[in-house]
């Protein structure tokens, strides 16, 4: 069968876009998707090589031919026509897994987020957050009706000022309007109802974890409700991978947890782990949640086959844990810890500021077999720029002294 192609001229985009577009040419940061490439990742979120496993992929296959799961979509909302089976033994999973009440599976992380953040916070709430929070949790807080402020980073004593302020009325409605990233007008002078703390076990650029005890002890003297996004810690800490939170027993004393799995479980979707109330609530009231077609029965059993791998195969997380060893005493040799954002987990950065100079390093690296992203601004902060490593239970200790010794070859 012949296919014939013929030009289609869209219509041109506005000015103003056109504008932004070339603003981020001239700043030399205009994103572009990259190109499938065969070199050593150091690039991807696939931290225990899950996304590539052939035992999770028959498995996943076993377990639809064993439940006769044939189709290929959910059909619908879950509230309607998209709540396969598959849903509720992986929910039941994952929420005995987390030791939590309840989970509930969102389509992504930032879905989950979105959902969370926009439904849960109230007019009159205050959320206190950390100043290097993802993005998805700053759109869910920019959808609700609370006042937000920024915290320093895993600076707790800020925090702590922060929220006695607020509880004395000392902060008014003009610095929330300059501080907050939501609605000033929600502002009030009568005692706030609900103070909500979030921040993130793992930080996403930094790759750098809170002191979580020293937190839920400022949340617990003042009543707050905690929340963590563990995105970028399951897999890679607390036993069987279950995350940070439970590393330190923890996970009684926090609100929510948001688990994402395109990261260490290497498929897609995330779950908010919490109470059932919780559970219901977001059922009804999250609507990235409500107003959007279920994953498919393939794509939850993925989910749930990866979890059981979590659980019985400790292998891929003990090299990881072994590597990011390796890498931090790599770093020291060579003298290169200087330049490096301290981290004890799978996410390493290289501050290299200027987006020229991240980028030409970058592009040296990759041209020695090696996929390492740069970061460029306005990603992070300008001055922030930075090479981010991402390390794997595949990689190889060879891969990992080697591609340290190209970087000190070029920043020194």
């Amino acid at each position: 069968m012949a296919f014939f192609f013929t030009f289609v001229f869209m219509k041109k985009l506005p000015n103003n876009l056109k504008a932004k577009l070339e603003a981020r040419i001239m700043n030399n940061a205009l994103r572009q998707l990259p190109k499938p490439n065969g070199l050593v990742d150091f690039a991807s979120n696939d931290y225990l090589g899950f996304s590539k496993s052939e035992s999770i992929f028959n498995a996943v296959h076993q377990y639809l031919l064993a439940n006769n799961f044939t189709q290929n979509g959910a059909t619908g909302s879950r509230l309607i026509s998209g709540n396969h089976s598959v849903y509720q033994e992986a929910e039941n999973y994952i929420a005995q897994f987390h030791q939590s009440e309840s989970a509930l599976i969102f389509n992504s992380g930032y879905d989950a987020n979105v959902g969370f953040f926009s439904s849960v916070l109230q007019k009159g709430d205050l959320i206190l957050y950390d100043e290097l929070c993802h993005a998805s949790i700053r759109d869910g807080i920019q959808l609700s009706n609370a006042k937000s402020y920024k915290f320093k980073h895993n600076d707790f004593e800020d925090l702590e000022r922060l929220i006695l302020r607020f509880k004395k009325n000392e902060i008014t409605p003009d610095e929330v309007q300059q501080q907050s990233i939501t609605h000033p007008d929600s502002y009030r002078d009568s005692q706030l109802t609900t103070i909500y703390i979030v921040t993130e076990s793992v930080f996403s650029m930094d790759g750098d974890c809170p002191n979580i005890e020293e937190l839920i002890a400022v949340s617990e003297k003042y009543n707050c409700y905690l929340v963590f996004d563990e995105a970028h810690a399951l897999g890679v800490f607390g036993i069987n991978g279950s995350g940070l939170v439970q590393q330190f027993a923890l996970q009684e004393k926090v609100f929510a947890r948001i688990m994402t799995f395109g990261k260490g479980l290497g498929c897609h979707g995330a779950a908010v782990l919490g109470s059932q109330e919780l559970k219901n609530y977001l059922v009804n009231f999250a609507r990235s949640f409500i107003y959007t077609t279920g994953l498919s029965p393939h794509a939850v059993a993925t989910i749930l086959v990866a979890y059981q791998q979590l659980e019985t195969e400790q292998n891929n997380i003990h090299l990881l844990r072994e590597n990011i060893i390796h890498f931090n005493q790599q770093k020291n040799v060579l003298g290169l810890k200087q330049i490096f954002v301290r981290s004890k987990s799978a996410i390493q950065s290289a501050i290299i500021p200027g987006n020229e100079k991240v980028k030409w390093i970058a592009k040296q690296i990759q041209e020695k077999g090696f996929d390492v992203k740069p970061i460029l601004s306005p990603t992070v902060p300008e001055g922030q720029e930075r090479l981010r490593f991402c390390l794997h239970a595949f990689n190889s200790k060879e891969e990992i002294t080697e591609v340290l010794q190209l970087l000190s070859n070029f920043v020194f």
